[in-house]
């Protein structure tokens, strides 16, 4: 077990808090018609994709899903900027023009959230292969969706991995649906990780609801592929609250379900950590959550208060 200083506990806790309530404004905006196109959330995941991130080392890079905010929070990304590409802001992140599905910062490591299904697999690939080539002695971490394992870019990719042992990480969240169709309907098998045996490497199952295995488990399959020792597969088991995007009425499972899973509420969890643990008062805990929420409100008025990208720039940085 790897022990945690209070440093990093109160950033994992402070980032999944941002997560959260970035996610409830984003939902918000989007029920009061003042955002257009569609958004996906993974509130409840938190853990899953914070933790994760927090596992990195500085030179890492990563690949997000299209649910792929509390990642690319996780990772460390400005709140700011991320609201204001979600705005369509020519400040954003993508200057307007990638919206919430596509955020990305190339050059500090974050190789984009994709919102093709299973798309950064392959890339992730690519950008292993450069960091053995060049022996950087970094890692990458790609994101998935369990839905995104059937793909056949999933399976392309983990035997490129495993024949030229390339330093990735792939962190599947598995939250149960790919989109509306429960995992027990789409593959035959309990857990995603055993498809790692296919392909000769490692493969792992965690609750993605607990920060402290999500750390753990990760860290140590960074360290593993740094080594050169090849990829990693991991399976992270955890549930999103909210339905695959912001039209989905959620018809295929019960509220008694999703009620279930908020009794095992990744943040509550950490909460409960740093209680008994007494690494936080109550007081210490309610003070870093309004903080992490006036975060959010504040990068809400930043990108209210940034600039539209220019009618001119339409074609910028359109190369096909």
């Amino acid at each position: 077990m790897i022990e945690l200083s209070e440093e990093i506990l109160l950033k994992i806790y402070f980032r999944m808090n941002q997560a959260r309530y970035f996610e409830e404004k984003v939902d918000y905006l989007f029920s009061r018609g003042l955002v257009h196109g569609t958004t996906h959330l993974a509130m409840g995941q938190e853990a899953s994709a914070v933790a994760s991130c927090m596992a990195l080392e500085e030179g890492d890079l990563v690949s997000l899903t299209h649910r792929g905010h509390a990642q690319a929070i996780g990772f460390g990304l400005d709140v700011n900027r991320m609201m204001a590409e979600f705005l369509g802001k020519a400040n954003g992140y993508c200057k307007g023009k990638g919206g919430s599905m596509h955020i990305a910062d190339v050059e500090n490591g974050n190789l984009g959230a994709n919102g093709v299904v299973g798309g950064g697999f392959a890339l992730s690939c690519g950008a292993a292969l450069t960091q053995k080539y060049k022996e950087t002695g970094k890692a990458v971490l790609c994101f998935a969706g369990d839905g995104a394992t059937n793909e056949g870019s999933f399976h392309e990719s983990l035997n490129l991995a495993s024949v030229w042992k390339l330093p990735v990480v792939f962190f599947i969240e598995n939250n149960g649906y790919g989109m509306s169709t429960p995992i027990k309907k789409h593959m035959n098998i309990d857990k995603i990780a055993d498809r790692s045996q296919s392909y000769d490497i490692p493969g792992l199952t965690l609750d993605g609801n607990d920060f402290l295995e999500v750390y753990n488990v990760t860290t140590k399959a960074l360290r593993y592929a740094r080594a050169g020792k090849g990829p990693v597969l991991i399976e992270s088991k955890t549930y999103r609250y909210n339905g695959h995007s912001k039209s989905d009425a959620q018809v295929y499972r019960s509220k008694e379900e999703v009620a279930e899973w908020k009794k095992k509420d990744p943040i509550l969890k950490m909460k409960n950590y740093l209680l008994n643990r007494r690494i936080m008062t109550e007081e210490q805990i309610e003070a870093l959550e309004v903080e992490a929420k006036n975060s959010i409100e504040a990068a809400y008025q930043f990108a209210k208060e940034s600039p539209e990208p220019e009618i001119t720039s339409v074609l910028d940085d359109v190369y096909a």
